[in-house]
């Protein structure tokens, strides 16, 4: 497995940006396929976006799409989630998660490594 340790949560009023951080122990082959996921209270863990690092294709939920991005700094060992027009539906704990090979990038059950979570609470 790899390490990952998330950070950049906080709190932020609706319409607000905030970047969150992944830092991961090692880009290899088990980090080919990156994303971040939420978890909010009584809520299933959602996969809101994901990258397959090596051709940085990346996929998003409907939820964020166009108001999240997903990247990576490869010198780094870092993956962003760049977070605009934050929304209160957005409240959750976001977690960074990296698998050898995930078939379906937004699916949680594809991925083996997980962050500790950062939390993110938009109020209006």
């Amino acid at each position: 497995q790899v390490q990952l340790v998330e950070s950049g949560g906080g709190s932020v009023q609706a319409g607000g940006s905030l970047r969150l951080s992944c830092a991961a122990s090692r880009f290899d082959s088990r980090t080919n396929s990156m994303g971040w996921f939420r978890q909010a209270p009584g809520k299933e863990r959602e996969g809101v976006a994901g990258i397959y690092r090596a051709n940085r294709t990346t996929y998003y939920s409907d939820s964020v799409k166009g108001r999240f991005t997903i990247s990576q700094d490869n010198t780094k060992n870092m993956l962003y989630l760049q977070m605009n027009s934050l929304q209160n539906e957005d409240t959750a704990m976001y977690y960074c998660a990296a698998s050898p090979r995930a078939l379906t990038v937004l699916a949680a059950s594809e991925y083996n490594s997980w962050g500790q979570g950062t939390q993110v609470t938009v109020s209006s």
